[in-house]
């Protein structure tokens, strides 16, 4: 193969993971006050989604695409 094609390879399988890696610690569910802004008024969700962000339109007055938050672990006693 040629050093581009491996290249790309490589990419996509990093960002492929990285995302997986993201969707186990951060998570969406985030209460629509409690949301803070990633985008700009009229973002698209393709666009939101490729900044890494989150999006939900379907709560007025409030951030359509914003950050993750962290998943809370639970204490197992």
């Amino acid at each position: 193969m040629e050093p581009k094609v491996i290249y790309v390879v490589v990419l996509v399988f990093a960002l492929a993971l990285g995302s997986l890696a993201q969707s186990e610690t951060e998570t969406c569910q985030v209460e629509p006050h409690q949301r803070q802004n990633c985008g700009y008024d009229g973002i698209t969700a393709k666009d939101c989604e490729y900044k890494g962000c989150c999006f939900d339109n379907t709560v007025r007055g409030v951030p359509w695409c914003f950050h993750s938050v962290p998943v809370e672990e639970e204490c197992e006693f």
